[in-house]
């Protein structure tokens, strides 16, 4: 099957600053994948490029197997893009708001007002039909704007940290509907600095860092490539103390913002690790089995 997106060593320049620096990255259609990396390492500069935003320097760059280059305009109706800042007319109501952009991607009158209907539904705008989308909670606001960006049923769906502007609840509520859209076969490409988000969306992540990727695979995938199952989180006065203690014990320690994580070869109780653990200054301790934080701080850590 041809594949939603195909990026090959691809580099971007701004003046003298290498942004992308030899970037490949392969969406297969139906798939989720996550797009990890810190502030600064060219995640945005992927996005705008693949939105056709954006130009590229050196390398290639494929939209359901043709060239973005030779796609010309046709390219932004095969992607839909969904960012952290909603791009809504506030003085509209939800139903006017996806009529004009619809009608910017060029559908049929019919076409349009059944796309309207079925989105309004799905995403359960019924009930804020009469209301002005400057009046609408955050959360609200970006439900719409994600609904938007299903107008015109795009090929692939680009998520820019679609819930970071939005409180606990209402990421919660746009989870679940990202994962309808997951589970009815979208595919995404998704930006996000919550790993908890991409470790329960994803199919598969990258890890991006300085311009290019330098892990990827499914979450699975990555956590197998931690030196432990488990993590116990130790706070204590005597660090040496309790460094040698874990070495001795064949624990891989990290230390991340001034915390120490002991890598466990299997789930301990947290009184088998304070037993491990006696005769240190112990003075707070947790257990929680490997996660995508983990892996994230592991492997990048490595590049």
């Amino acid at each position: 099957m041809t594949a939603a997106l195909h990026l090959d060593d691809v580099h971007k320049w701004f003046g003298s600053h290498h942004v992308l620096d030899g970037f490949s990255l392969r969406v297969e259609q139906g798939e989720v994948v996550g797009l990890l990396g810190p502030n600064g390492c060219g995640k945005s500069t992927v996005l705008n490029i693949v939105c056709k935003l954006l130009s590229f320097d050196v390398g290639q760059v494929q939209l359901m197997g043709e060239p973005l280059n030779e796609l010309s305009y046709r390219a932004r109706g095969l992607v839909g893009l969904c960012t952290q800042h909603c791009a809504l007319y506030p003085d509209l109501l939800p139903a006017e708001n996806l009529q004009f952009f619809a009608r910017l991607y060029g559908l049929s009158d019919k076409e349009r007002n059944q796309r309207v209907a079925e989105l309004m539904r799905n995403f359960e705008l019924e009930n804020f039909a009469t209301t002005r989308v400057g009046q609408l909670s955050g959360g609200w606001q970006q439900r719409l704007h994600l609904a938007v960006s299903l107008i015109h049923r795009p090929k692939l769906l680009v998520l820019d940290e679609p819930t970071a502007a939005v409180d606990t609840e209402a990421r919660m509520d746009l989870w679940r509907l990202i994962e309808g859209l997951r589970d009815s076969g979208t595919t995404i490409l998704l930006t996000s600095h919550h790993l908890a988000e991409a470790e329960r969306l994803c199919s598969r992540v990258a890890l991006m860092r300085s311009g290019r990727v330098v892990a990827e695979g499914s979450v699975t995938e990555l956590l197998a490539r931690i030196p432990g199952q488990a993590v116990a989180k130790v706070q204590s006065e005597d660090k040496k103390a309790i460094i040698q203690r874990a070495l001795d014990l064949g624990w891989p320690v990290r230390q991340h913002d001034n915390q120490m994580r002991l890598l466990l070869p299997h789930p301990l109780s947290l009184r088998e690790i304070i037993e491990a653990l006696d005769g240190t200054q112990v003075s707070a301790v947790s257990v929680q089995p490997v996660t995508l934080e983990d892996a994230y701080l592991e492997l990048m850590s490595d590049s």
